[in-house]
């Protein structure tokens, strides 16, 4: 696949928006996938389930095993642009990462919906859709899906033995690298194992509300963020979300 970064750099000013403030280019190729409703998949690598299919109204994306990066790159947005003057639009689509995967020496392979972002004019469309693959620059960006951090609580957990979480809404320019939660009676904090995608887990839990925090990596800063409050009920079961009080970009 191709991945190199362009001999160029964008200024990024202060009156863009936050969502366009970027700075390395790089170029690669995309190509698409379909459902029946043009949107995501459910059945992501990132662990998402319906959450990967609706988020960012379906704009989403498969990517690379070295953009995947074992999972840290799940939740990741990225701004991607076709290369034909002739059918691409300047702006192109925002795409969240839900799913690891490539083909025909493609960085992308973008949900239907996403695919026809690209195009200049809506009429213009199926030629890139005719076409399969398109040459493509892209960039990290912060794509501002709205409201705090998220936990889910993965359908296979199983109180109070096996806890599993799903972590969402991270921002889009933010890695996710790891997660802890406190244990009261010892004073300190547990680390989750990656179990695969944005999916946490921990055998044994420790008992009551937990608190949780998270090692983030962003514009080459990595830091520990901790929520204000207990982010997890005492009492939690599979299947409920809860929000924390941290909004990443």
């Amino acid at each position: 696949m191709v991945f190199l970064k362009n001999n160029y750099t964008f200024l990024c000013m202060v009156l863009l928006l936050p969502t366009l403030c970027y700075t390395d280019n790089y170029v690669s190729r995309a190509a698409y996938y379909s459902t029946h409703d043009g949107m995501g998949t459910p059945s992501g690598a990132c662990g998402y389930g319906d959450y990967g299919k609706d988020v960012n109204s379906g704009e989403v994306c498969t990517a690379s095993k070295r953009l995947y990066k074992n999972g840290a790159g799940c939740g990741a947005c990225y701004q991607v642009r076709c290369k034909d003057k002739g059918l691409c639009s300047e702006e192109g689509t925002k795409v969240v990462m839900t799913d690891n995967g490539e083909g025909h020496g493609t960085d992308f392979i973008l949900s239907y919906r996403a695919y026809a972002k690209l195009a200049k004019q809506p009429n213009v469309a199926k030629q890139l859709f005719a076409k399969g693959v398109v040459e493509i620059e892209y960039r990290r960006v912060s794509c501002k899906i709205g409201g705090n951090l998220m936990l889910k609580i993965q359908e296979h957990s199983k109180y109070p033995n096996y806890l599993a979480v799903v972590v969402m809404n991270q921002g889009g320019a933010t890695d996710i690298l790891a997660v802890e939660v406190y244990e009261e009676e010892t004073k300190q904090w547990i680390s989750m194992r990656r179990a695969y995608g944005a999916v946490f887990d921990l055998s044994r839990p420790p008992s009551g509300e937990l608190n949780v925090r998270f090692l983030t990596s962003a514009s080459a800063e990595t830091k520990w963020v901790q929520s204000n409050k207990a982010v997890i009920p005492a009492e939690w079961k599979a299947g409920i979300t809860v929000e924390t009080d941290i909004q990443l970009t």
